[in-house]
């Protein structure tokens, strides 16, 4: 399709426009937010180190977050291993994270309620609080720690599991970040 003479004008002034707006939200310090999940223990896509699986310590890695949602009243995270040989594993339920809190310190106690008020689920090992990979001899499983902004306390009672907490999530989720790393035997 060729434009015309007016239609590329007007093609030119949507650009302008845009360009414009811009460089005023830029002239402001307006900022994009982005909602970032992080460990200073591993980088996304890589080698989570065997002090936080079960070949180690099998204690929770550090975890930090930012640029959350505005209305962000609690966060919750999931842990899991989509490559399990029975389906998709939970390693890790943690939910009612007040919006105030920026991360998670290495080695969370394994306590259904923690000082800040944050409760631990039950993970698929039928124990509260993390449990580290620990996959079967072969390739590589990916684990996916996945940080969800919530517009409410969830105020579920203490050991829910992961099923629990996504169903009672409906329709509360302000934004979603999310964290890789693999682990093989």
């Amino acid at each position: 399709m060729k434009l015309k003479g007016n239609n590329l004008f007007y093609v030119f002034l949507i650009i302008c426009w845009f360009i414009i707006a811009f460089a005023i939200g830029f002239a402001r310090g307006d900022t994009v937010q982005v909602f970032e999940l992080s460990s200073s223990a591993f980088k996304d896509e890589s080698s989570i180190p065997k002090r936080y699986t079960c070949d180690g310590q099998d204690v929770s890695p550090p975890l930090n977050w930012g640029g959350q949602p505005d209305g962000t009243k609690t966060f919750c995270l999931i842990c899991d291993d989509p490559d399990a040989p029975a389906g998709t594993w939970a390693h890790w339920v943690i939910y009612d994270i007040p919006s105030g809190t920026r991360g998670l310190p290495e080695d969370v106690p394994k306590e259904r309620r923690l000082k800040n008020g944050s409760k631990q689920g039950t993970n698929d090992f039928g124990r509260i609080g993390y449990g580290g990979p620990c996959p079967p001899r072969g390739g590589p499983h990916r684990y996916f720690f996945k940080l969800y902004a919530l517009d409410t306390v969830l105020d579920l009672p203490r050991g829910e599991t992961k099923s629990d907490l996504e169903k009672a999530m409906e329709g509360h989720d302000l934004g979603f970040t999310k964290l890789v790393g693999f682990y093989g035997r």
